[in-house]
């Protein structure tokens, strides 16, 4: 098969492209060149911007596109209108976010989806990311009406995750020591390996499939508690996890999601760690092993700079004085 990437130098697309590699497709990327230039020496590179830089593309033709990076619907609707004559079929990937109501588990492939009001803005925020995939799945299938196929991931972890939401834990349990923890220990969590994603969709672009799949996981329910052992198991750590509970860690201002990853106190969001994806699996889609996803990614992060600036998790001094309070109040 020959494959259009649009992005295909960061984390999502890196590993896309790793799949398509290692399956013997032929591999053409388009982006602006600006992202780990250097990475791909011996694959075709087309730069250019798809604001306005399409044209790049003509005279082209491929099996299949995979766009990574389409968040606004006049950008996706702009790359779906010139390649609908030029790429058979058209692979865009999602979020999970684009459910209309998190607060209940199960949503599923036929779940009301989320609407905005400015369909136009071109802002990504916790109100609008969402909604703005949902136009961007829309306008693919608008111009791409029987070869269309939508991921919808979850959270992505693994080597090379740039936003630290996941990398934390492995890195944190790999430190040692007492170990902040958020109650109720058997709080479910939800993600897929980049690299389960990049190889599942290759996968299904191989076989011809279409539609809308969730993409999240693992299939067999697993809790905080399960996740972190499995972490000081495959790590060979000393950790001690101390588990605070709800209250205390909100009255401090720490905050779900950011300071604790993978975390989520309040219910409006709560269906965000119990997604169906039921379909995938009946599909294909398998996941490696928590302490496999654990073990690569503290490998990968203990390779970056000291000096490296973490985008989420407590910091160690942060960390210290809850536990010391927690601690002192719990004697």
């Amino acid at each position: 098969m020959k494959i259009l990437i649009i992005g295909g130098t960061r984390f999502v697309g890196r590993y896309l492209v790793k799949s398509v590699q290692r399956n013997g497709h032929e591999i053409t990327l388009f982006n602006r060149g600006q992202t780990n230039p250097e990475i791909y020496p011996d694959i075709e590179q087309i730069h250019g911007d798809r604001d306005g830089g399409l044209n790049k593309l003509k005279r082209r033709k491929w099996d299949a596109v995979i766009d990574t990076c389409g968040y606004f619907p006049r950008l996706v609707n702009d790359s779906a209108s010139f390649l609908k004559n030029r790429v058979g079929q058209y692979v865009f990937i999602s979020t999970v976010s684009v459910y209309k109501d998190h607060s209940k588990p199960g949503n599923n492939e036929k779940s009301p989806l989320g609407t905005i009001k400015e369909k136009t803005i071109e802002e990504i925020t916790g109100e609008s990311y969402g909604p703005l995939k949902v136009l961007c799945e829309k306008a693919v299938k608008r111009h791409f009406p029987t070869a269309t196929l939508i991921i919808r991931p979850g959270i992505i972890v693994g080597p090379h995750d740039p936003t630290d939401r996941f990398t934390y834990w492995p890195y944190r349990i790999g430190l040692g020591g007492k170990v902040l923890m958020p109650k109720p220990k058997n709080y479910p969590i939800q993600y897929i390996d980049v690299r389960d994603l990049g190889d599942w969709t290759i996968d299904l672009m191989e076989r011809k499939k279409n539609g809308i799949f969730n993409a999240i996981g693992p299939e067999k329910l697993l809790t905080m508690q399960k996740f972190v052992e499995a972490g000081k198991s495959v790590l060979n750590s000393k950790a001690e996890f101390i588990w605070a509970n709800k209250k205390f860690l909100l009255d401090r201002d720490v905050e779900e999601w950011r300071d604790l990853p993978i975390w989520i106190a309040g219910k409006k969001f709560i269906g965000l760690t119990r997604t169906s994806c039921a379909k995938a699996f009946a599909n294909g889609l398998k996941f490696r092993s928590p302490g496999e996803t654990i073990k690569d990614t503290y490998e990968w992060c203990r390779k970056r700079p000291k000096n490296y600036q973490w985008r989420a998790g407590l910091n160690p001094k942060r960390e210290k004085e809850l536990l010391r309070e927690w601690l002192n109040q719990n004697k």
